[in-house]
């Protein structure tokens, strides 16, 4: 088993900036990809940014391209997912989630390990 645990949620300002982590313990070494989710309040869950074993192929969602930065650090078993230029609609609650698969995944059924989420709040 793989426990995942976000940190880094809080409020900001528009236009502000937060930084995400997400540490990885357990069977970390099957570990493969990673990503980031999020969902508001009676919405599914959807794809935010993913990110490959060697950080080498990442993947963003068009609405945080640009603005959003996906990475990791195996050495120490976390990613992190850098957020910069916030707006208020990027207020929801944002999940880590892990894979044992190789490749890049935008879909939910895909991974196989979730945090319990972070919530992040922008105020306009």
């Amino acid at each position: 088993q793989v426990q995942l645990v976000e940190s880094g949620g809080g409020l900001v300002q528009a236009g502000g900036s937060l930084r995400l982590s997400c540490a990885a313990s357990g069977r970390t070494f099957n570990i493969r990809t990673m990503g980031w989710f999020r969902q508001a309040p009676g919405k599914e869950r959807e794809f935010v940014a993913a990110i490959s074993y060697s950080g080498g192929n990442t993947d963003y969602a068009d609405s945080v391209k640009g603005r959003f930065t996906i990475s990791r650090d195996n050495a120490k078993n976390t990613q992190y997912l850098q957020m910069n230029s916030l707006k208020p609609e990027d207020t929801v609650v944002y999940y880590c989630a892990s894979r044992l698969g190789v490749g890049i995944g935008r879909t939910t059924s895909l991974y196989n390990y979730w945090g319990q989420g972070t919530q992040v709040t922008v105020s306009s």
